[in-house]
């Protein structure tokens, strides 16, 4: 499917970060990028913080695969026409009930990985009528596409923050 044309505001700072046109291409060739990143992190730096209530590298990582998960699951969910309007969630209150700071980065990052793997599974499944369904969630309407173009920039977004305040 081409880039998304319909969204919700919010998402601009998500969206545009993606250059490529087809979601099947954007999270193809994140790949690299994201395998860089997470390769880049020693178990030392991953429990950084770079100010006092700011999130650990892990636990920023922690929020980058919950919210690929939420944004799946959501996707998943109008696909199959489920009319719910499907919740929005805390990603403060996630991280602060994730205890995610006691695993390893090697586990997070092998995580991520197959979160990454099972959300392109996901995405090449549906046909193009699923990747035009428009659903609710948290109040807001939207296409399964446009979930789909939200989850590699909002990648994109985390990477950034990462290079000008981690690193």
């Amino acid at each position: 499917m081409e880039s998304p044309t319909e969204y919700v505001s919010y998402f601009d700072r998500y969206t545009t970060l993606v250059p490529e046109k087809t979601l099947q291409q954007a999270l193809k060739n994140q790949d690299p990028v994201l395998k860089e990143y997470l390769a880049k992190v020693t178990e030392d730096k991953s429990n950084y913080a770079y100010a006092p209530g700011k999130w650990t590298l892990k636990e920023m990582l922690q929020h980058m695969i919950d919210t690929e998960r939420i944004f799946t699951y959501r996707a998943l969910a109008i696909a199959r026409k489920d009319p719910a309007n499907l919740p929005g969630f805390d990603e403060n209150l996630y991280a602060e009930n994730s205890d995610t700071n006691r695993r390893t980065w090697e586990l997070l990052s092998q995580e991520m990985l197959a979160v990454r793997s099972s959300t392109k599974f996901l995405f090449d499944s549906f046909s193009p009528e699923m990747m035009e369904a428009t659903g609710t969630f948290n109040g807001n309407e939207g296409k399964v596409n446009t979930l789909g173009f939200v989850i590699p920039g909002h990648i994109y977004h985390h990477l950034m923050v990462a290079e000008e305040r981690y690193f």
